[in-house]
């Protein structure tokens, strides 16, 4: 049997010092040393295989992280593990304080094809760094070669149904990174993904200096509420096309893996369109789609056809299957305005589900690493810019012994 982690790691604007990311924002050269210090400890306590990282404005910031762990990391192997030697040297615990370098060959670095280099006006990327390196080239999806045109449907009674609209989608508001990563004689398709955030899309009007919407002295509720509306359409357009990637991979037989900062918690639209439908308990009582009668349902038949068409492609949460298996009642990695969620994901296909009959493996268990989260909304919350805002989730898995 393989064991392996794989981990969600927003790191809240990673960038090098002296540098504007966003309007009158930047790093010290105190403040980013610090900041690479906290994550490089934060990875070294993850000790994860494969790590999908969010919000990377340049990809040599992420390479001293992940060095300055790799140092910490065989520090910590000197002082904690026996040489050969030692008789006890192949004790499991000892195997389980080592620490595996990622070394300077495992990384993938998707940068945001709207990103300038303009100071204040930079957009973040995303990457991933896998110890078991990729199969291939990872593949960037942001800039779409064809638009997605989203159809509204026309309202019962209208008389044009080409009045209803539709919503245009061209390019992501962050890249989505794909990679195939050789695990234990199987490859899997691993997506990183950083989905809109529920900040709200105010349009500034030609010739103005800002938008109206953004003038928090003359609020506007009506507007400030129209900005979100984009943004949630966006953010589930977006996860359309991660789940059209993932219908690929999925239909080509591969087993898949979605991780990454979802802006949105488990039962929200967007989360539920990555991860496909849950099926009906029996869809034999319902009325077939082309019913001319109140008799005409499905069959026994077509119920198992349906149920197993849907399960099929269908991704399962990490952390409820934990929470399912260890009755635990709460997991966040988000804290803000009072609310404490989770808005960062592991999925993965049925592949990996303990009740699938033919999976390749499962999950032993889920970790997530939130203590340094504050609520924002109190007083006496510390200032973490030089820390994330989000928690980093760890899935430990184990392999059925496939290569083996």
């Amino acid at each position: 049997m393989t064991r392996f982690t794989i981990a969600s790691f927003n790191v809240k604007n990673l960038i090098g010092a002296d540098k504007v990311y966003y309007k009158f924002q930047s790093y010290t050269p105190e403040e980013s040393a610090w900041k690479q210090d906290w994550m490089a400890e934060q990875l070294l306590t993850m000790d994860a295989d494969i790590v999908g990282f969010q919000e990377i404005f340049e990809q040599d910031a992420l390479r001293d992280v992940i060095a300055h762990a790799d140092s910490l990391g065989q520090t910590s192997n000197d002082a904690a593990i026996p040489d050969p030697s030692q008789r006890y040297h192949r004790k499991a615990i000892f195997r389980k304080l080592a620490y595996t370098p990622y070394g300077t060959t495992g990384l993938a670095f998707a940068p945001n094809s709207a990103d300038t280099g303009e100071a204040g006006q930079r957009r973040p990327g995303v990457a991933i760094v896998s110890r078991f390196g990729f199969v291939g080239m990872p593949e960037i999806i942001q800039d779409l070669p064809e638009p997605v045109d989203i159809p509204f449907s026309a309202l019962r009674g209208a008389d044009n149904p080409d009045d209803a609209g539709h919503y245009r989608l061209r390019r992501l508001s962050r890249p989505i990174l794909k990679a195939r990563i050789p695990v234990d004689g199987q490859t899997i398709t691993v997506f990183n993904c950083h989905l809109k955030s529920k900040l709200g899309e105010h349009v500034t009007p030609a010739g103005a200096e800002f938008s109206p919407a953004s003038d928090l002295t003359n609020y506007d509720p009506v507007a400030r509420a129209l900005g979100s509306l984009p943004a949630a359409l966006r953010r589930m357009a977006e996860a359309w096309v991660l789940r059209r990637e993932i219908i690929a991979e999925l239909d080509a037989g591969n087993p898949v893996m979605v991780r990454g900062d979802f802006n949105d918690g488990e039962h929200a639209v967007s989360s539920e369109i990555i991860s496909g439908e849950t099926p009906f308990k029996n869809y034999a009582w319902m009325l077939r789609h082309d019913a001319k009668t109140s008799r005409d349902r499905y069959s026994d038949a077509q119920n198992e056809q349906i149920t197993e068409d849907i399960n099929r492609v269908r991704l399962h949460s990490a952390e409820k299957m934990f929470v399912r298996k260890s009755a635990r009642d709460m997991v966040y990695t988000s804290a803000f305005g009072g609310t404490f969620e989770s808005i960062d994901q592991i999925y993965m296909s049925r592949h990996f589900h303990p009740d699938y009959a033919n999976k390749i493996g499962e999950m032993e268990y889920f970790s997530v690493l939130n203590d340094h989260l504050t609520d924002g909304s109190h007083p006496e919350a510390p200032y973490n810019k030089l820390a994330s805002d989000h928690g980093q989730i760890i899935a430990h898995m184990v392999m059925d012994g496939v290569g083996s």
